[in-house]
């Protein structure tokens, strides 16, 4: 599309394959990511790596990638309670969510995109938002952001657009989405330059990337890495 579009992007895994996605159907492109308190903010370090690897490793994909924006959301971290943004063990609370879950935290990154995409002239937003294989958080719910978009256009009279094009696949198939992309070598980059763990290890490098490999975030990602690594296995030994 000749339009621009903003991307949430934290310097995770799924927000990396989002925005390669956005490079691929938009014709200018921005980022946005929040600083928002939380403990494993070594996101916020690798975000940046991974934007300054991702421009010299793919100069033709990133040629209409623009600014990047950094938004002080402290204020979410002080007035949540949470394993993100305290010293708490990750659980299972009460209403049967991890307690890694920060209470409003998607409504506030869309809404304060969508008022920088107002002043300038993005209308549309995309986030790595899953409903398919994910750790039950209703502000990742299709139904969630579908009342959201509608919400933000009539508050700010101009029609958004909300993309998650990860919404309907498991992360096997969002790794697959990354080698469509980029190949093996934005596999490979997002192995080894973006961070999901929730408790902010970089100390060890698996498979399928950095982190403690138990918390539910590190879980998920190794899961689909496994599945994904099978298929790939699968295919090249049926073309021998």
């Amino acid at each position: 599309m000749d339009e621009k579009a903003i991307v949430l992007f934290s310097g995770g895994q799924d927000s990396a394959t989002c925005l390669a996605w956005a490079l691929n159907e938009f014709s200018s492109v921005e980022t946005i990511g929040f600083d928002y308190g939380q403990n494993h903010s070594v996101e916020l370090e690798v975000r940046q790596t991974f934007l300054e690897s991702f421009r010299s490793s793919f100069p033709d994909l990133t040629k209409n990638l623009g600014e990047d924006h950094l938004v002080d959301l402290s204020v979410l971290g002080a007035i949540s309670d949470t394993a993100l943004t305290g010293e708490r063990e990750i659980e299972i609370n009460e209403a049967g969510l991890p307690n890694t879950f920060v209470p409003g935290r998607n409504l506030l990154f869309l809404t304060i995109a969508a008022a920088v995409g107002y002043r300038r002239n993005a209308k549309h937003l995309v986030g790595g938002m899953c409903e398919t294989d994910y750790s039950g958080y209703p502000d990742c719910r299709d139904d969630t952001l579908k009342s959201l978009q509608v919400t933000l256009g009539l508050g700010m009279d101009m029609r958004y657009v909300l993309h998650t094009p990860l919404m309907w696949i498991d992360k096997a198939e969002t790794w697959r989405m990354a080698s469509d992309l980029g190949g093996a070598g934005l596999v490979d980059l997002i192995i080894k330059d973006t961070h999901t763990c929730y408790r902010g290890d970089r100390s060890t490098l698996h498979a399928w990337g950095y982190g403690c490999n138990d918390c539910p975030a590190c879980e998920l990602r190794a899961s689909g890495w496994n599945s994904y690594a099978e298929g790939m296995s699968s295919q090249q030994g049926a073309g021998q």
